[in-house]
């Protein structure tokens, strides 16, 4: 998966109106191996405060592996997830925090014993913080506390164990934490673009980091102590080379006439290896969130809750009291008996499609076997993403305050009509 954050430095009028966005965050697809466990779940958790069974202690937070004690009130959230496991590749909260994760390789291996996920850690952090700081302390202290490692992928035949980075935004900054074991360091990211890949890529400048991480890195080998401290060479394996992100090139260009629509095109872009459609992988998930600096405008989440961006219809979401469940883009729960639950674990393989992916599997079939249908379905695909992104522009140009019952159904509304316009 590919992170990108975009900054807006200026205002830029309008037809009669100025444009209600400084800035915008693009969180973008995740890769994963074709089959049934590259469904992606989308799931909406409201706020709430969590009482244990007794009424006065916390219960544990279980999570894909491991439980983690419980905190007294969590936020509302909604999340984009493999479907199999209890984390987050990427979501966002009612007070505007964004995070993406993004498996990364380092000089140390990642742990294969079951620990907290880095998507277990994107969950909590959206659970658990009001601003981008906060998520960013939540994570590091449950890093710290339990660690991180175990299998990434639904696989009972080998395990795929990662080290972890984030990309952490809100509608005031943004952090960018990339993790080895249950070491860190984190950048403020002050404007600009910023990617992220699959490699580490903090250099010298560092915001904030474990109290031992130099300390660890002279134990190892990795660093003398004696050169200026640069978090990437000295984390990174031998043979991997700080490379430019795929669509950076882009974002960059186009910096100072950035939209939600630029950015929906970059993460369909098959040439740049953004969007990506192979036999072996493929972008299941795509995300472009809105974050206005006006505290009164609302922020605008964008979810695909399908594969490939490219044949998909970026939805849009809104945060408010009484938001409408989406349980047609909700993968079904096996609850106790799920097979990732169970030790030992993935010795079978449930078909975890929602009623949205099962659909979407049907246009694209279409699509590939049709080029006359196919060309008419995307067009008509097109059309409907189009009237919500202009309803959404509209919203936010509006001066009058928003009216949570009008948006409360507006994401059921939308995975309604996808599925109605397959069938």
């Amino acid at each position: 998966m590919s992170s990108f954050i975009f900054q807006v430095k200026t205002q830029r009028p309008g037809e009669g109106k100025t444009r209600l966005f400084k800035r915008c965050v693009l969180l973008t697809g995740q890769h994963s191996e074709i089959g049934l466990s590259g469904a992606v779940s989308l799931c909406v958790r409201l706020a709430g405060s969590v009482w244990g069974s007794n009424g006065t202690d916390w219960e544990a937070r279980w999570c894909t592996y491991i439980s983690v004690d419980q905190v007294p009130r969590t936020h509302a959230i909604m999340i984009s997830r493999p479907a199999w496991l209890w984390g987050a590749e990427m979501g966002a909260n009612e007070h505007g925090v964004c995070i993406a994760n993004e498996a990364i390789n380092a000089r140390e291996p990642a742990a294969e014993t079951e620990a907290l996920l880095g998507m277990d850690l994107v969950r909590l952090g959206l659970e658990r913080s009001a601003t981008a700081k906060e998520a960013l302390d939540v994570i590091v202290a449950l890093l710290e506390e339990h660690g991180q490692g175990g299998n990434y992928y639904e696989d009972a035949g080998s395990c795929h164990s990662f080290q972890s980075a984030y990309l952490i935004v809100d509608c005031e900054e943004a952090w960018v934490l990339e993790t080895v074991g249950k070491y860190w360091a984190a950048e403020k990211i002050t404007e600009g673009v910023r990617c992220v890949c699959n490699q580490l890529s903090l250099t010298t400048k560092i915001d904030a980091e474990h109290p031992e991480l130099r300390s660890y890195a002279q134990s190892q080998g990795w660093w003398t102590g004696e050169d200026e401290f640069n978090f990437s060479d000295v984390f990174s394996p031998s043979d991997d080379h700080l490379a430019c992100c795929s669509g950076k090139d882009s974002l960059e260009k186009q910096e100072e006439s950035i939209t939600v629509q630029t950015m929906i095109d970059i993460l369909r872009d098959k040439a740049s290896g953004v969007c990506i459609d192979s036999e072996s992988f493929l972008t299941t998930a795509s995300v472009v969130s809105v974050l206005p600096q006006n505290r009164s405008s609302p922020c605008i989440h964008y979810f695909t809750g399908t594969p490939d961006p490219s044949r998909s219809i970026f939805k849009p979401f809104i945060f408010v009291d009484d938001v409408k469940l989406v349980p047609k883009a909700q993968s079904p729960c096996f609850g106790d008996d799920d097979p990732a639950r169970k030790e030992p674990r993935f010795q079978e393989k449930p078909d975890r499609r929602h009623e949205l992916y099962k659909a979407h599997e049907w246009a694209r079939a279409i699509i590939e076997s049709d080029e006359e249908r196919g060309q008419k379905l995307r067009t008509t695909m097109l059309d409907l993403e189009q009237q919500g992104l202009e309803a959404m522009e509209e919203l936010l140009s509006s001066s009058a305050p928003l009216d949570p019952a009008e948006v409360a159904d507006l994401f059921y509304d939308c995975v309604d009509t996808e599925i109605k316009f397959f069938k």
